[in-house]
């Protein structure tokens, strides 16, 4: 074989190798902005539901793309196409309003047109209560975040969605509000941990529905102890077995 020959397929070689990283990278981006992607938990404000240390996949088709789906947040368009409504009690992945470069993730109580309030922590749609039961306490830092129990309240919206949310003070400054109105066009967003959530109640306001990413719909991993999923050594102590693969409610 000659040293040309050589070069050649060298180079051939090269530029498979090339072309084969660039596919995956635009296979992995077009996956991202249409159909999944992966977020984590930064915060407490949806336990028991969703703790800090899961990771979880969205799905981006759920209520059709905005700007927001595409990657930087790229202004092509005004809108949603291919729209789709929340349902309440979804769990959804939204860019907060006042600074769409951040990523917040609550649950849908509230519809365009929708009248909502809470009084004495009890959650009112359109003048009515809905219903919210005590199921028990937690006892378990990992969970509610806090070294003592806490009391878990299932409630149960109009569409017959339920879900738990926890009560850590029962007299906290969102367990009375003054009726919002929800405008058209926005939806109103609130975290499970009710004495820990910053939501619509207080500085995110009414969420365009521009700003809607999509949905949470399953943990693929989660791990505990602020620990990182790349440090393997802490799986053993850390990693959570019963939440893998686990489909949110």
């Amino acid at each position: 074989m000659s040293v040309a020959d050589k070069t050649e397929k060298k180079s051939g070689g090269l530029g498979e190798t090339v072309s084969v990283i660039v596919q995956a990278l635009i296979l992995a981006l077009v996956i991202r902005t249409f159909l999944f992607q992966p977020f984590s938990i930064p915060s407490g404000s949806m336990r028991p539901t969703l703790l800090e240390g899961d990771y979880l996949f969205v799905t981006k088709w759920a209520y059709g793309y905005s700007r927001y789906s595409l990657p930087f947040g790229l202004d092509l368009f005004s809108g949603r196409i291919w729209s789709s409504e929340p349902k309440r009690g979804d769990v959804v992945v939204f860019k907060f309003p006042p600074n769409p470069s951040i990523d917040y993730i609550k649950r849908v109580v509230g519809l365009p047109g929708d009248h909502i309030q809470m009084k004495d922590g009890q959650l009112f749609i359109n003048g009515v209560a809905v219903p919210r039961e005590k199921v028990g306490q937690i006892d378990n830092p990992d969970v509610t975040e806090v070294d003592r129990p806490v009391d878990v309240y299932r409630e149960t919206l109009p569409n017959g969605v339920s879900y738990d949310t926890l009560d850590l003070s029962p007299n906290s400054i969102g367990d009375n509000t003054r009726e919002f109105v929800v405008p058209p066009g926005h939806y109103f967003m609130m975290g499970d941990n009710r004495d820990n959530s910053s939501d619509s109640r207080f500085t995110v306001g009414y969420v365009p529905d521009e700003n809607l990413v999509g949905r949470a719909n399953m943990i693929f991993f989660s791990i505990a102890n602020e620990a990182s999923p790349l440090e393997v050594w802490e799986w053993p102590s850390s990693l959570r077995l019963s939440r893998l693969f686990h489909f949110i409610n």
